[in-house]
């Protein structure tokens, strides 16, 4: 993906020129401070390997804005109006970013109205819910439940109608939390604040609990969804080990890509094999997934399984792609698919085991963010906040190469991120479980 990245491709649209002081200097001090169009970048690719092929112009290299406070801002604290809204399905984590950015506003830029949009982009339209005034009293403890204080709900709406209830409102800048279809949302408003010439500035925190937005390291809840797996895979394996051949078969997160999968695996260490929708998943024959599963079974007497939500689809019969309201193609049930699957070979082969599904999907997503992803989601909150009150727009934050950068909305939702299974990650997976690196290869 970064060979096929252009400085065009990187570039962060903005409102206007940048006229008002930034109150945030007052307590960081001048030097915490970028200057507005000279901030510093971060390298799209920081191999070798592909800096030599631009011949020493630096210029050439694609490279990320660095976020942070910039010493000038674009609207006046004092009048501006913020709106925040959260859409699709629940993430761990998301309260602590409303909670960010509402302190964040308030205490470091003196912004004292702030709307909490109802239910995703319902929200911002006639039918929905009003919004609720948002104040660091009403967010102070909210981040230590899971879920969302403001609802969420997937699904877009007429970019038309969302931009007159902004007006309505008087928003200046909207922050919006979600993951791919949800930005494409934003990207939409963003379109038709542009077509009337509205100054809005359209703000993203990208969240997927998939992990699979690209040009963004890791999306927040990542972390808490493959943590709270862990123990979710310890309590299968305890169910494996106390009985003869028994199997233990969790189904995670990751309709396109298996990065909860592949995570959750490593952290625990008790898991014998991980399917990935980008892997594919071969059942029968001496190169299969069920001679495999005998294997496993014959050296150890127990098994433990983890498998991704959307891997194994093409096992099912065609059928209607039914979507749901973000778009999302309905997925067919691997886990039921798979529980099935292996009673069948093992009761044809006159073996006896004893297997256990387990599905903890809704839980993991309920929970609170962990410590770690606490300071995650602070830290994209906080610079969320000074970049829209730079009027940047159509952009996200994002953490590439260890450093929070403004991403371009159009960037981050070209394509998916994916478990390539070449490189490291999956070959970490396939050296901690001792699986083969894909099924029905010649070799095993």
């Amino acid at each position: 993906m970064t060979g096929r990245i252009t400085r065009a491709d990187v570039a962060i649209q903005d409102l206007g020129a940048c006229r008002y002081p930034s109150p945030v200097a007052a307590h960081l001090g001048d030097r915490a401070m970028l200057f507005v169009g000279a901030a510093d970048k971060v390298l799209v690719n920081d191999c070798l390997s592909d800096l030599s092929s631009y011949h020493g112009d630096v210029n050439r290299l694609p490279a990320f804005e660095l976020a942070g406070p910039r010493n000038q801002i674009f609207f006046d604290p004092r009048t501006a109006r913020a709106g925040i809204v959260t859409c699709g399905g629940l993430c761990p984590g998301l309260n602590n970013v409303i909670r960010g950015i509402v302190f964040e506003l308030w205490f470091g830029y003196g912004v004292k109205k702030i709307q909490g949009f109802r239910y995703g982009y319902e929200g911002l339209v006639p039918s929905g819910r009003p919004p609720i005034p948002l104040t660091p009293e009403v967010v102070d403890a909210i981040h230590h439940q899971g879920g969302t204080l403001l609802g969420s709900s997937r699904g877009n709406q007429d970019p038309a109608v969302m931009v007159d209830t902004l007006e309505a409102y008087g928003i200046d800048v909207l922050f919006v939390i979600g993951g791919d279809g949800t930005i494409r949302g934003a990207m939409s408003i963003v379109e038709e604040c542009k077509r009337r010439a509205s100054k809005i500035a359209v703000v993203g925190i990208p969240k997927t609990i998939d992990n699979d937005i690209h040009f963004i390291d890791r999306s927040f809840g990542f972390e808490s969804a493959y943590s709270a797996s862990v123990e979710v895979i310890r309590s299968a394996k305890v169910e494996a080990l106390c009985a003869r051949d028994g199997i233990g078969l969790v189904k995670l997160m990751g309709r396109h890509s298996g990065f909860v999968a592949c995570h959750a695996a490593l952290a625990s260490t008790d898991v014998d094999l991980v399917l990935i929708p980008e892997a594919p998943l071969v059942l029968d024959g001496p190169r299969g997934v069920l001679a495999y599963l005998e294997r496993v079974l014959d050296r150890q007497g127990h098994a433990v399984i983890v498998v991704a939500e959307g891997a194994g689809q093409d096992l099912f019969q065609p059928g209607d792609d039914a979507r749901d309201k973000s778009g999302n193609v309905k997925l067919k049930d691997i886990g039921v698919l798979l529980r099935d699957e292996f009673a069948r070979h093992f009761r044809q082969s006159g073996r006896e085991t004893t297997l256990k599904h387990i599905d903890p999907s809704y839980q993991i997503r309920s929970v609170p963010a962990s410590p770690s992803d606490s300071v995650y989601c602070w830290n994209m909150a906080r610079n969320a906040v000074h970049a829209a009150m730079a009027g940047n727009t159509e952009m996200l934050i994002g953490r590439w190469h260890g450093r929070f950068v403004h991403v371009p909305m159009p960037l981050a939702t070209r394509s998916q991120k994916h478990v390539l299974p070449g490189e490291d990650l999956w070959l970490s997976v396939v050296e901690s479980t001792g699986q083969p690196r894909l099924f029905g290869e010649s070799r095993l």
